[in-house]
Formats: C-alpha cells, sequence, structure tokens
C-alpha cells in the first residue's frame, strides 16, 4: 500500500488557516495534495462540518492535522471514513465529553494562564499586548504583532463544543510537543498525547510551532502519512 498523499490542516482558535502557509509549501513540494480548512469557529459542530466538507472532496484516504483547538476538530472529525490518521500540533486531544473549555478550566498551579480576555458578545480574543509572550514568543516581533492584530473571533459555542466519541480510540495518532509552550503547558500536552496513546516528538518552541518551525511539523505529518503504507 502507497504512503496517504492527501493532507487536511485545521487551525486552532484565535487564527485562521494562512498560518499553515510555508507547512503547506514543503509538503506540496514533496508531492502531497493539501487542503486547509477555514474553520468558522463559531461552533466546534460547525467547524466539524466544515472539516467533513474537506475530506468529501478527497479522492483517497488523509492524514487530518490540527494545531491547538483544531484539535478538538480533528478528535471529533477524524471518525470520517477518509481519515487514516490523526496527527496534534500543540493541540488539544480531547476524551469523550470533555471540551477546550473543561480542559482548561483547572489549570495546574504556577502553569501559564493564557491572556484570554472576557467575552464580547459570545467571542474571545487574547490581549493583543501579551499576544507575543504567550502565543507566538520564537516568532519575529513583527509576526507576532500581524498575528495578534489579525486575530479571529473565537466563540464559546466552538471552546465549549464535547467530543461525542474521540477518533484518536480508533485511529493511530501523532502529536508533536512544543517545549516553550504558554497556551498548553508541555505538562499538559504530554498528558493527552499519552492517553491518546499517540506517537510523540517534541519541539523547542512557542505555540506558534507551525509557523515558527515549518519543517519540524512536516516531518511530523510525513511519518504519519508514510507509516500508513506499512
Amino acid at each position: 500500500m502507497s504512503a496517504v498523499k492527501n493532507i487536511v490542516l485545521v487551525h486552532g482558535g484565535f487564527v485562521d488557516g494562512s498560518g499553515w502557509q510555508n507547512v503547506y509549501r514543503l509538503l506540496t513540494q514533496d508531492g502531497f495534495h493539501v487542503s486547509v480548512v477555514q474553520n468558522p469557529t463559531l461552533s466546534l459542530e460547525g467547524d466539524v462540518a466544515v472539516t467533513h466538507r474537506a475530506l468529501d472532496a478527497l479522492d483517497g484516504p488523509a492524514v487530518l492535522v490540527g494545531h491547538s483547538y483544531g484539535g478538538a476538530v480533528i478528535t471529533e472529525a477524524g471518525r470520517h471514513d477518509a481519515v487514516a490518521a490523526l496527527v496534534y500540533i500543540a493541540a488539544f486531544a480531547p476524551d469523550k465529553d470533555e471540551s477546550v473549555g473543561s480542559l482548561v478550566a483547572d489549570p495546574a498551579p504556577g502553569a501559564p494562564v493564557p491572556p484570554i480576555l472576557p467575552p464580547v458578545d459570545g467571542y474571545l480574543f487574547l490581549d493583543r499586548d501579551k499576544f507575543a509572550a504567550s502565543f507566538a514568543g520564537d516568532l519575529p516581533a513583527e509576526d507576532a504583532a500581524f498575528l495578534a492584530d489579525a486575530q479571529v473571533p473565537w466563540g464559546l459555542g466552538a471552546v465549549g463544543g464535547t467530543i461525542t466519541e474521540p477518533a484518536w480510540r480508533t485511529k493511530p495518532s501523532w502529536y508533536l510537543v512544543t517545549t516553550e509552550d504558554r497556551m498548553i503547558p508541555p505538562p499538559v500536552q504530554h498528558q493527552m498525547a499519552e492517553r491518546a496513546g499517540a506517537t510523540v516528538a517534541e519541539a523547542d518552541g512557542s505555540h506558534a510551532i507551525y509557523v515558527s518551525q515549518p519543517a519540524a511539523v512536516a516531518d511530523l505529518i510525513k511519518q504519519a502519512a508514510a507509516h500508513q503504507a506499512a
């Protein structure tokens, strides 16, 4: 059986799919067909539906990749028949009846707390002045400022959307832990990866690892695609 050639990339909260651009370039240069899902981030259900439409359009199996909140999306959407494997990039990997909101509700003592502002009209944003330090500490200041000013409103319905049955129970998964992450603490990433039975890799970088180190991200995705040929 040949390696999976379709890759579907799902972005997280506060950002859109444009951050995947360099990962996209690396994968397409290696012959992969890559789709980038643009989540509305209004509700988990809506984002799963958008992801399913991307999967429906493919002519073969795919590796489904999620960053941050996108991990919750792929955990729910990944039961789709076209999904051969899951890849979590500094991402949430909830279990049945869990949500991103429930996973972050009780942070460990001393863990960094993301600078999320109080909701306005049902949407969340990160404090612009603290965005770089918490989300993108290893990006050039101008790039981090752009991400901060280009934030996508993250709906409370997406944050609170619960998983009905996690795809990682039946699909093989990979997880890239980011050791300098100040959005999802590295120990929490390790715990979720272990629970999911994921193959784990580490990278010394921020939550924006998919922007700052696209090669490390693309390499793990290619590992997942190649594994399906075994």
